[in-house]
This record gives structure tokens, C-alpha cells and sequence, in this order.
């Protein structure tokens, strides 16, 4: 009977650590399709659960040679878009920050293999409250009206 109860407590511990969800979590992560050599990027939600700003620092993959975090954005005066590298991206407390075409994404220059539709590419990223988040990302097809786009 003590080792049920034992079992039955531990049980219960191992639930509820695991119900405590991720502080940071990233919804709707892909990346888009491209041949070795050349640059794609990465697209996501990110939430932050926490009362506490963060921000994300870096992003890695085993998928390119280089990885960075930019925005594209119109030049003033313009109709002319920029991508804009960034050394964080801020997460504010209890707030989300979305990376999408025409906006912020995870650049990847210098892929080191073809991504084609229905592959999933290794994503880490790190926060500055030290929190490191690995995700799995699934390649798609570019966005319409993104075709022949390097970004």
C-alpha cells in the first residue's frame, strides 16, 4: 500500500511539472521551401506567458550556414522593402510578437540542404532570461505572392 501511495504521489508530481507549460511558447512555426545554397526563413508566433519582459536573442539551425533575426520594412518614401538585420526581437510580458512575410522572420542564409514541402527542420532559440526553446518546423510552400522572393 505505501509503494501505491508512493507511486500514485510521484505520478502526480510529474503530472503537474508537465502542466506547467513552457514560460515561452511558439505557435505555428514554418519555414519556407527552398534548394541548398540558397536563403529561406522562418516564420512563427511567439507568446510569452510570463509577467516579465524577455527577449529573444538568437536563433540556430543545423539547416543554414548563418541564421539571423530581421525585418523587412518600406523605405520611407518610397515603395521599396528593406530587410533590416535586428540583435533581439523584445517579447513583452504576457504579449506575443508575430514573425511573418513582409515583417519579422528568422533568416537563413546559406542553406546547407534543400528544404522541400513536408521536410522539418531543428529551430533553437534563446532568450535572454536563459530560456533556450527547440522546436520542430515544418517546410511549406512559400506564401503567395512571395514567389521568387529570397527572404
Amino acid at each position: 500500500m505505501k509503494k501505491l501511495l508512493t507511486l500514485a504521489l510521484l505520478g502526480m508530481f510529474v503530472l503537474s511539472a508537465c502542466g506547467a507549460g513552457e514560460k515561452i511558447e511558439a505557435h505555428d512555426a514554418w519555414a519556407r521551401a527552398a534548394v541548398q545554397g540558397e536563403n529561406s526563413a522562418i516564420y512563427l508566433l511567439l507568446h510569452n506567458h510570463t509577467a516579465e519582459d524577455d527577449e529573444l536573442l538568437s536563433a540556430s539551425t543545423d539547416a543554414a550556414g548563418i541564421v539571423e533575426l530581421h525585418e523587412s520594412r518600406m523605405v520611407a518614401g518610397t515603395d521599396m522593402m528593406e530587410m533590416v538585420p535586428q540583435e533581439s526581437v523584445p517579447l513583452p510580458a504576457d504579449g506575443e510578437v508575430e514573425f511573418k512575410p513582409g515583417g519579422l522572420h528568422i533568416m537563413l542564409i546559406g542553406l546547407t540542404r534543400d528544404l522541400n514541402v513536408g521536410d522539418e527542420i531543428s529551430l533553437t532559440l534563446t532568450f535572454k532570461s536563459g530560456l533556450t526553446l527547440t522546436l520542430t518546423v515544418p517546410v511549406e510552400e512559400g506564401m503567395p505572392g512571395m514567389e521568387g522572393m529570397n527572404h
